[in-house]
């Protein structure tokens, strides 16, 4: 038995009965999965992030319920170099604004745990999900505990000397994110919508299939830009310390080095980064203006040309207002739209209209 499901617009497509929920189940855990990664932004722009020195990934579900248990986490806070280098001083209950952040990533992050494995064992259970895709499931879970141990060996980072995490472990923690959460988008819509009949747009499809790769890397960059604190390098856009290019873009030897460790090379880059990919975009929506595409392929290169101008717009304002939390993570969340919006274009290009 077969039932439609109008997920692209203007358009329905047929789709196994059974599949159904398990496709949007892998939906909700996919925004489940994006909040966690603007989360993450949000408790690394408040700096929150080494306020928790310990990880109990079974036990610590539970904050600290009394006064005293505050103060033994308190406690705790002080012996690290964090409180002692740069929170000297810090009172209990500013403590307790950076540490609800930190706690609540990580409580968001049992979360999706929970809420990934007891649909799944349901669902096998019940004969839902095919043996075939058994072995993807499994393998998201999988990468899910791994990203859990990523995030810990990142904080432990910044529980040594320096009070601040590695930005390539940061990097890292957030790239694996980026792909769990693109694979389980794929793999949903690979449920809802499989492909019928011939494929087309093959233009698309293969443009497409270069720029969803591209935008990993402007959102890897993006990493480096805020585990290096970057962003607050130069507040002027488009020029740095009034310039095109400014001095000391390669100050750092080896050469490739600067790219990762030097903040003024990392906020140039990004910046390229970003103007290349809206360049990209905009150029791969007036390509397709004049290249017949289905109707439903044609609107999500439409909101891809949007999103893109959006993002860069949200990028510069980022830049300009010194980094304030609220547009800073939007710009986050813009990068995770973007990654969105094209792996639901590269989809719409696999399935034939009607």
């Amino acid at each position: 038995m077969t039932q439609t499901l109008a997920l692209y617009p203007g358009q329905s497509g047929g789709f196994s009965r059974s599949a159904t929920p398990v496709g949007w189940w892998l939906v909700v855990v996919c925004a489940l999965v994006f909040a966690m990664v603007v989360l993450g932004g949000v408790t690394r722009l408040t700096e929150s992030g080494l306020s928790i020195v310990d990880w109990r990934p079974f036990m610590g579900v539970l904050p600290p319920l009394n006064e005293a248990a505050w103060r033994e986490v308190f406690e705790r806070y002080r012996a690290f170099p964090e409180y002692q280098k740069i929170n000297a001083g810090m009172t209990l209950d500013a403590f307790k604004s950076i540490f609800w952040f930190e706690y609540a990533h990580r409580l968001l992050g049992r979360v999706i745990g929970i809420a990934f494995l007891l649909p799944f064992l349901f669902f096998l259970l019940t004969g839902r999900i095919s043996g075939a895709m058994a072995p993807r499931l499994v393998a998201l879970f999988v990468l899910g505990g791994l990203q859990g141990l990523l995030g810990w060996f990142m904080v432990q980072s910044g529980l040594v000397d320096q009070p601040d995490v590695s930005q390539y472990r940061l990097a890292a923690h957030l790239g694996l994110a980026v792909l769990i959460y693109g694979y389980m988008l794929w793999t949903a819509l690979s449920l809802l919508h499989p492909v019928s009949g011939a494929m087309r747009n093959a233009a698309a499809r293969t443009g497409l299939r270069i720029l969803i790769p591209w935008i990993f890397v402007v959102i890897l960059s993006g990493g480096f830009v805020a585990g290096t604190n970057a962003g607050f390098a130069y507040n002027t856009f488009p020029l740095m310390d009034g310039r095109w290019v400014p001095l000391g873009l390669f100050d750092h030897t080896p050469t490739m080095i600067n790219f990762f460790e030097n903040t003024i090379t990392i906020q140039f880059t990004h910046r390229v980064f970003g103007i290349v990919t809206v360049a990209v975009v905009l150029l791969f929506w007036l390509v397709h203006r004049w290249i017949a595409v289905e109707e439903r392929v044609s609107w999500w290169i439409n909101a891809l040309a949007f999103v893109a101008i959006g993002q860069v717009l949200l990028g510069i304002a980022t830049l300009i207002f010194v980094v304030p939390v609220p547009i800073a993570a939007a710009h986050q969340a813009g990068g995770m739209i973007l990654f969105s919006t094209a792996i639901l274009a590269l989809h719409a290009t696999r399935r034939s209209g009607r």
